[in-house]
């Protein structure tokens, strides 16, 4: 898959309309279109702001490397989007979230260990 075919698949997964997207981004709906038909790539400033917009990282929407393996790993989306929205926390609060899976985890590892 493609720059253009990522930033489309996002898009359309998000319920963002070209002007929606645009809006967010800063930039005219008709280059969102040229982003996602003409071949046209976005500069860095406005990639970052795009990949912030649909919850990637910038290195997926030109690569499709690291959000690839996330994607492909974790098959329950509502997961993979929490931790989406937790990765953008400040880092004390997401420090907090680390200590209860952490928890989690050697809880259920203590009990399978036990049974």
């Amino acid at each position: 898959m493609n720059f253009d075919e990522r930033l489309k698949k996002l898009r359309l997964e998000g319920n963002f309309s070209k002007g929606d997207l645009a809006s967010m981004i800063g930039v005219h709906y008709s280059q969102v279109g040229r982003y996602e038909n003409k071949g046209a790539q976005p500069s860095v400033e406005v990639l970052s702001k795009l990949a912030n917009a649909l919850g990637v990282t910038t290195d997926y929407l030109m690569n499709g490397t690291a959000e690839n393996l996330a994607n492909n790993s974790l098959s329950d989306k509502e997961l993979l989007n929490q931790f989406k929205f937790i990765e953008k926390l400040p880092d004390s609060e997401k420090s907090v979230v680390k200590i209860f899976l952490d928890a989690f985890i050697t809880k259920k590892q203590i009990q399978q260990l036990a049974s």
